[in-house]
């Protein structure tokens, strides 16, 4: 796995490549958001502060995947709820607030690789809702014949809802197998990705709440 460091501080920056390259991970840091929207091409994974001195680290996330789905985490010292909500909508696939625990970030960042294999393999068949067309095998959703562009999270999370069409799906698996380790995943984050999912299918009562549960794909 090959990690793309993208952070200003030398401090922070020397800690965390300790940590990684002591696991077997080699890391490749650059200072710059321009320098992280080049070499990402030759990263599995990359690692974003916010606080970059050329370009706003949410400005790199949002130009990042125009371009790539690989996947993204935030290592930042913005807590507020705005940014953590902004990052999450982006695309980011897990948002930690420094100080962060460092085997806890090693966790998260082996998470979200593997969330990103397992995603890769694909999982064959095609799930048809009324006019919502969810292809598992390619990835790929169109609502009434057009294409609707999902983040890698976003379509993680509708497809385990259509594997279990008809069927409510509990909170706790959907963290279970969209995120791979319940208790890293922020169940905040769960409720942005589901109402990032809704607003773009736009098909009000598609996916339903189950009160106190989960959620139901109505089938």
């Amino acid at each position: 796995m090959r990690v793309l460091l993208v952070e200003d501080d030398d401090g922070v920056a020397g800690a965390v490549g300790e940590v990684l390259a002591a696991h077997g991970y080699p890391v490749c840091r650059v200072t710059r958001g321009a320098d992280a929207l080049i070499r990402h091409r030759d990263a599995d994974v990359v690692l974003l502060d916010l606080g970059l001195p050329d370009i706003d680290g949410l400005d790199v996330l949002r130009r990042l995947r125009k371009v790539a789905p690989t996947p993204v985490v935030v290592l930042t010292a913005r807590g507020d709820e705005r940014s953590v909500v902004r990052g999450l909508r982006l695309g980011a696939d897990d948002y930690l607030v420094k100080p962060v625990r460092l085997i806890e970030l090693l966790a998260r960042v082996e998470a979200v690789t593997r969330r990103a294999r397992a995603g890769t393999a694909g999982r064959p068949g095609v799930v048809t809702v009324a006019d919502v067309v969810v292809d598992l095998d390619a990835r790929a959703v169109t609502a009434s014949g057009a294409v609707v562009a999902l983040t890698r999270l976003e379509f993680d999370i509708l497809a385990v809802l259509a594997r279990h069409l008809g069927v409510a799906v509990s909170r706790q698996q959907l963290l279970d197998e969209v995120w791979g380790d319940a208790y890293l995943a922020v169940s905040r984050s769960l409720d942005v990705h589901m109402a990032q999912l809704r607003a773009k299918l736009g098909r009000p009562g598609l996916v339903r709440t189950i009160r106190g549960f989960g959620y139901r794909l109505e089938g």
